[in-house]
């Protein structure tokens, strides 16, 4: 199976050393100091106390790539609309795309059924670009439930977790849907197949909302955030107005709040993606993670009050660490 990990970051680079060393064809898609040095030293990944290393096709240059059978979009969420042009050159036929992102993809209102089927959304589809581009055809749904650090260029260290849920987001199980599922679990990832992706991505991003915003305001690990009994009260309630609007849309929630968090909590002293980005003078994902939910909370006149106001502080937040006038 020909794979084009796009964005071979942590995660993608957890995703796609695995998948070589099972034997997929794998090739990835990389920028800067760490796309040098998996050139050099190839992609280096620490994981149950070993190091794997597989040697792959990497470039910043999706054209000398060719057709893939399958593309695993594994970049950061808020960068995906600026890279659209360079994926659809990857792009055949009968090619898949595997939307490994934080937040709502971009096709996640394709023929969904609510009040909301066939919306785009200005803040993580500008446009529409990505749907017209990509194609919700090609899509497959998967959910990161992993966690994975780049360390150092070319390294990722594994910190938890296995498990990607995959699924059409029909619910249907097709040809394409089995051929991936089987290339994952011959990888040892856990690939399990859902009729409800669409629900398994709404849940995760259920707790990213709250989880990665509140973490990167205050510098606290994940089991912090969750625990402390002051954040964990912001995090319910955000939790709370992003449950009624994933109800008016037809989510399915089969954990409460609480179960949630405790398995976020569960995790231990890992260091949230958000804010790593912050410390490391990063853009943030908060529009597809946090100003998604404010956006179809608009369209369907639900009020977020807790939501506005963290994302209020996250924005500025991030307008200071990176030098941007408060202003503009």
């Amino acid at each position: 199976m020909k794979i084009c990990v796009f964005g071979a970051g942590a995660i993608g680079g957890f995703i796609g050393v695995l998948l070589a060393r099972a034997g997929s064809e794998v090739s990835f898609v990389a920028r800067g100091q760490h796309l040098a040095a998996m050139r050099a030293n190839g992609a280096r990944l620490l994981i149950d106390g070993q190091e794997l290393v597989a040697r792959v096709p990497c470039t910043d240059d999706p054209g000398e790539l060719g057709h893939q059978d399958c593309v695993f979009i594994t970049m950061k969420a808020h960068s995906v609309p600026a890279a659209v042009d360079s994926i659809v050159p990857l792009l055949g036929p009968q090619t898949t795309i595997v939307t490994g992102v934080n937040g709502i993809p971009y096709w996640y209102f394709h023929r969904q059924g609510s009040v909301l089927d066939g919306a785009t959304l200005d803040c993580i589809d500008p446009g529409g670009r990505q749907l017209e581009l990509l194609g919700a055809e090609r899509a497959i749904g998967c959910v990161l439930n992993p966690a994975a650090d780049l360390i150092a260029p070319g390294v990722i260290r594994h910190v938890h977790g296995r498990r990607f849920p995959i699924g059409e987001p029909g619910g249907q199980r097709t040809p394409r849907l089995e051929r991936l599922h089987q290339a994952m679990q011959d990888a040892g990832l856990e690939a399990p197949i859902r009729t409800d992706i669409r629900d398994e991505i709404w849940l995760k991003l259920w707790g990213n909302l709250c989880l990665s915003p509140i973490s990167a305001l205050t510098h606290a690990t994940l089991d912090l955030v969750a625990t402390n009994p002051g954040t964990r009260a912001v995090c319910r309630a955000m939790m709370a107005e992003a449950r009624r609007i994933g109800e008016a849309i037809g989510v399915n929630f089969r954990v409460d709040a609480d179960r949630r968090l405790d398995g976020a909590a569960a995790i231990g002293p890992h260091k949230i993606s958000m804010l790593v980005d912050l410390e490391t003078g990063r853009p943030m994902e908060i529009d597809p993670i946090v100003t998604v939910v404010q956006e179809i909370g608009q369209r369907l006149e639900i009020p977020t009050p807790t939501v506005d106001t963290v994302a209020a502080l996250i924005k500025l937040r991030q307008r200071t660490a990176l030098g941007i006038p408060a202003s503009t």
